[in-house]
């Protein structure tokens, strides 16, 4: 049995300066609490490549997408695609899609770091299996 096919998107760069720009036009509060976790995204690996995409700084292994990074009007959301298939101890995940979950990120309010980081790093080991296992087309 084949798995199913992957979500992918096309014209990756390993940095996108549209990314750097992105963050640079966001309010303070908000970009301080996004771009470090676009940082530990980026930091994942070698292999991961980014791009904006619908308007969120997106990153992917081989074209598929594992996180993103969403800036809105009063909080940030990091975004892992597959999200709901991961373990997720602290609770952190929100949504109610599929696949997709969302950690919510607010200026004033703490968030266990370390388990943050630690769905980050599972989620770009969830997209590399499924890399691994997906035909690209």
């Amino acid at each position: 049995m084949n798995p199913p096919p992957l979500l992918r998107f096309e014209g990756q760069l390993r940095r996108d300066p549209a990314i750097d720009r992105w963050f640079a036009d966001q309010r303070d509060e908000l970009r301080a609490l996004a771009e470090p976790w676009f940082d530990v995204i980026r930091a994942c690996g070698e292999d991961v490549r980014e791009s904006m995409h619908d308007g969120m700084a997106t990153a992917c292994v081989d074209e598929a997408p594992f996180a993103s990074v969403g800036i809105y009007k009063v909080h940030v959301n990091v975004g892992l695609f597959y999200g709901a298939l991961l373990d997720d101890p602290a609770g952190l995940l929100e949504g109610t899609g599929k696949r997709g979950r969302h950690v919510k990120l607010r200026p004033g309010e703490d968030v266990d770091r370390d388990a943050l980081r630690a769905l980050i790093r599972a989620a770009y080991e969830d997209i590399l299996e499924r890399v691994a296992l997906t035909p690209h087309p």
